[in-house]
């Protein structure tokens, strides 16, 4: 775990110009090393997920995802309020945990067939593909990608928007889309994401890490639902 404190005591623009690049660096290097933490209780948390019952889901199929969306969001305004200290480190691991847990009923579908373990390695292993590429475009082009800013915003909300509805009317033809629209922004948002951190649009590496840790999460989910919808093999 990184022992730098959070953010840097001074702002990166009262720094020498020479000095930046350091600046920005140890703030990647941080971001990448509590990334890599967090995926200890997001795997704890899908196992435990993957074994735990979901009854409440088929009963409130509407209000369970909400509410734990609402969960969700608190955990993540915890991290935000306390990014400076040691205690949004913990609350972010926390968040990942219950991430991990929130993968359980996914995980439950894509056992179910009888490639499951292959799709969901096949989701992972593609996952970590588009982290390497965007994260590798951003970090050795050093280019500014912050233009992406708007249109991954509207983005977002759209996606937003038609998953809530889509918990309403069950359209599959609906959900594939979403997932295969999500797969195109959560990776350009890495690139974004990753590229503000190189250019020190982001110091704060608790922040940086979340924020690339939720494009990882939803870009993982979408592909593994695209990949039981076209390659899943039911017995």
């Amino acid at each position: 775990m990184p022992t730098e404190k959070v953010t840097s005591n001074f702002p990166s623009e009262s720094l020498p110009a020479q000095e930046l690049p350091l600046q920005h660096g140890r703030v990647l290097r941080n971001t990448y090393m509590l990334l890599g933490l967090s995926m200890v209780p997001t795997v704890i948390g899908a196992v435990v997920g993957a074994n735990t019952n979901f009854a409440f889901l088929r009963q409130f199929p509407v209000a369970g995802p909400l509410v734990m969306l609402a969960v969700m969001i608190g955990l993540l305004f915890g991290v935000a309020r306390f990014r400076n200290s040691s205690v949004g480190i913990l609350l972010l691991l926390g968040f990942t945990f219950v991430a991990g847990w929130w993968l359980g009923p996914l995980l439950q579908v894509a056992l179910g067939f009888r490639n499951g373990p292959q799709l969901i390695g096949l989701a992972g292993g593609g996952t970590g593909l588009v982290l390497l590429v965007m994260a590798g475009i951003a970090s050795r082009s050093r280019r500014d990608f912050s233009f992406l800013g708007n249109f991954l915003f509207v983005g977002l909300i759209l996606l937003v928007i038609a998953s809530v509805a889509n918990l309403f009317f069950q359209v599959p033809a609906l959900a594939l889309a979403i997932s295969a629209v999500a797969v195109f922004v959560f990776s350009l948002f890495i690139l974004y994401d990753v590229s503000r951190v190189v250019n020190g649009g982001e110091t704060n590496y608790v922040m940086a890490t979340m924020s690339i840790y939720l494009d990882i999460y939803n870009l993982f989910i979408s592909l593994l639902h695209l990949l039981m919808a076209f390659s899943g093999e039911r017995d």
